[in-house]
């Protein structure tokens, strides 16, 4: 069987259960390696990227609880980074140890990963993407006053701090991933969306902003001439009419049909949307490609039956 070359999207649910500690991501990510070894013992060569949402609220939060002149909170670009290295450490050290205890020799690496932005984007006028912790109406008026932030009130729980979700332009590093990947590594990247950079008269310059991981992976998938895109999420398949009587599980579908289904609201903002979305990308600009969502715990049925949602052209 050919050699495929296949970008794995982890979701949230792959390394954050309900408590936040270290051992319990690391614990998490344990199982995750077990099932992501599955494809390296299938002969793929596999390029892992990952969320950190959670990872970097908490990592906020705890920034903002010791806030002081000789101890200052980081900013939001130094946090997705010091996420993406942790995370980064904790998925290699699982991989390594998950393909030793089978025999199979084969480097694991993590690279920090920064990709670039248009300081144009729309979203940048249009902040949406909240972060941190709540507020009362007062306080975050207080906040707004004093520094540059914005707020918005989120959901009827309280405000938030809101930044931009700029869309992926470049990935810095596309060459040294694409190099480790041909020397026969598996590489973890573009972790969290990439570190947000603009690139300004040659200078990269780190910017408040959180890129979506599933675009970014997706940036990252056609970058390297991916054969297969997995976009792995808390279910087996995409459905439509999703808890009602007449849900459907979708198999294989085509671009045009998601389109259609996208503009009937079938997909939930901030969830299911942006992974079809990221999908439908994927496939529009790849000549041979195909992209799947499905969950973590079916990639053995995916390997040996084609399981899960498939969008090829």
């Amino acid at each position: 069987m050919e050699k495929r070359k296949i970008v794995v999207a982890l979701g949230g649910n792959a390394i954050l259960s309900s408590d936040p500690s270290a051992q319990a991501q690391k614990d998490a990510l344990k199982e995750t390696a077990k099932h992501l070894v599955k494809l390296i013992q299938n002969g793929d060569e596999v390029i892992i990227t990952h969320g950190n949402g959670p990872q970097v609220g908490n990592l906020l939060l705890q920034n903002i609880a010791a806030d002081s002149e000789k101890n200052p909170a980081f900013p939001l670009d130094s946090l997705v980074a010091m996420t993406e290295g942790s995370i980064g450490y904790w998925l290699q050290n699982a991989m390594q140890n998950e393909l030793n205890k089978l025999g199979i020799e084969k480097p694991v690496v993590s690279l920090v990963t920064q990709v670039i932005v248009d300081k144009n984007d729309p979203a940048f006028e249009n902040l949406s993407k909240p972060i941190g912790p709540f507020y009362s109406e007062e306080e975050a008026k207080q906040q707004m006053a004093e520094t540059n932030a914005s707020f918005k009130e989120d959901a009827g729980r309280g405000w938030r701090k809101v930044v931009a979700s700029p869309k992926p332009v470049a990935i810095k590093e596309i060459d040294s991933i694409a190099t480790l990947v041909n020397a026969g590594n598996v590489v973890v990247a573009t972790g969290g969306g990439g570190i947000p950079v603009l690139e300004d008269n040659g200078q990269l310059v780190g910017v408040e902003a959180v890129i979506d991981k599933d675009f970014a992976s997706q940036k990252l998938a056609n970058d390297l001439g991916a054969d297969l895109f997995i976009v792995l999420t808390g279910v087996d398949y995409v459905y439509v009419n999703y808890n009602k009587p007449n849900q459907e599980k979708l198999e294989k579908v085509s671009i045009e049909s998601l389109k259609e289904y996208i503009k009937e609201d079938q997909f939930a903002p901030g969830s299911m949307l942006p992974k079809v979305e990221a999908a439908i990308a994927f496939v529009e600009n790849t000549d041979h490609g195909k992209a799947v969502i499905t969950s973590l715990e079916n990639l053995q049925a995916l390997i040996e039956s084609d399981s899960g949602t498939i969008i090829q052209k």
